[in-house]
């Protein structure tokens, strides 16, 4: 493997590390960090690979092939630091918005408020149904931002639904498995007490179900960013244009019985001291409002302002790539 390869995937290892620290994130999309990093149709193409092809070169022992035609070296980069994300800033996001919610959640902000510039950017010509599929999109992700969640169920066929929905909904730009997770209520379980705890039996359900989706929902996303490439990067923005509202982080949150759950519980699925309140939290919906003029603004608009550039360094270096190669 030359220089300019093993460059290539080391940054895919911290771009699968930004797509899993996403993924943890309620309201924030590991598809759009795959986006603005240009893997996202490569992502896809790799994973829709997987077909009838792949499993007679695999069972038929062309190794080789097999590995060329799925591009394994580039999901194993991509999927390690993925994984590496998920496992080891579980906790760290847990502490993080008990303590810090408001600086974490105007870091994110910034960071999806300047992707969909980035994504939209890449809409080849803007034509009328472009600008349709871009009103639509928004129109969805904020209709799903406000409905209420369902209740947790840990039975074995939920979970696997789980899985499915949550995977196809991570690998869409602005469309977080995670929320999806919320609102299918079972987010406190999996991505905070099963990843946690590395439970099993609620993991393996919900990983049978992801690999399945995924396969699955990548030859239909192939095929949309194919044959109506323009119309589908427009509502992937829309996407992350109506997910902002979840990520505004001056919000109230409130449970079925109109009490106001504490910010610090990040949409009411972190808990203070750790401490569970599962019949106070099952329906919320949000109040938003203005900050006051304080330090903690001064403080959450510089942490907007770094989300933002970061967003631009990743186009930058992206950029920089392409023109090398």
């Amino acid at each position: 493997m030359d220089k300019n390869n093993r460059l290539f995937y080391v940054s895919t290892f911290f771009k699968g590390i930004a797509m899993g620290a996403a993924n943890v994130i309620p309201g924030v999309s590991g598809g759009t960090l795959a986006l603005i990093s240009g893997i996202f149709e490569r992502l896809i193409n790799a994973i829709k690979s997987f077909n009838i092809k792949a499993v007679k070169l695999l069972f038929s022992g062309q190794f080789k092939e097999f590995a060329k035609h799925i591009d394994l070296q580039f999901l194993i980069a991509l999927f390690l630091g993925v994984g590496v994300a998920i496992i080891s800033l579980a906790k760290l996001f847990k502490y993080l918005f008990e303590f810090y919610p408001i600086y974490i959640w105007s870091f994110f902000f910034g960071l999806v408020l300047a992707s969909i510039y980035f994504v939209g950017a890449t809409v080849k010509k803007w034509s009328l149904s472009s600008i349709i599929s871009l009103l639509v999109g928004t129109a969805i992700a904020v209709a799903i931002s406000i409905i209420n969640p369902a209740s947790e169920n840990a039975s074995f066929y939920y979970l696997l639904l789980c899985g499915v929905v949550a995977i196809c909904s991570m690998i869409l730009p602005g469309l977080s498995g995670s929320f999806v997770l919320i609102l299918m209520g079972n987010y406190q379980l999996v991505m905070i007490n099963a990843v946690s705890e590395m439970n099993l039996n609620i993991l393996l359900p919900i990983a049978i179900g992801a690999a399945g989706g995924l396969v699955a929902f990548s030859h239909f996303l192939s095929w949309l960013l194919k044959k109506f490439h323009n119309q589908t990067i427009a509502l992937l923005t829309g996407f992350i244009a109506g997910s902002l509202g979840i990520l505004w982080p001056w919000k109230n949150s409130f449970n079925s019985g109109g009490e106001i759950i504490p910010t610090n519980q990040f949409g009411a699925f972190i808990h203070a001291n750790g401490a569970v309140i599962q019949e106070k939290i099952k329906v919320y919906s949000y109040d938003w409002f203005l900050p006051e003029m304080n330090g903690q603004l001064a403080f959450a608009l510089l942490l907007m302002i770094l989300g933002i550039a970061s967003i631009m360094a990743t186009e930058l270096f992206a950029n920089k790539q392409k023109a090398e190669n």
